[in-house]
């Protein structure tokens, strides 16, 4: 179980379902109602829902998870 798993699995189910539809529409590449921000100095991007972020960047064809995770001082370090 990975990082991400293990933070869903903490979440509330109405949490969980909201995440679960953001994660399934970067996935997809369906993201035009998306508000999605790219970081500076990397090459990744955010997209913000509440108190979440989810990180990602684009491989050769699809998007990768890095990280889902609550807002706080350290979200967008050692990435």
């Amino acid at each position: 179980m990975d990082k991400n798993e293990k933070f869903l699995r903490k979440l509330s189910p109405k949490q969980r379902d909201v995440l679960q539809t953001l994660v399934e529409a970067i996935l997809s590449g369906n993201t035009e109602l998306l508000r999605i921000t790219k970081l500076k100095g990397v090459d990744s991007y955010k997209v913000r829902k509440g108190d979440f972020r989810i990180v990602f960047h684009y491989g050769k064809d699809m998007a990768i998870i890095d990280r889902i995770i609550f807002r706080n001082e350290s979200t967008y370090k050692n990435l």
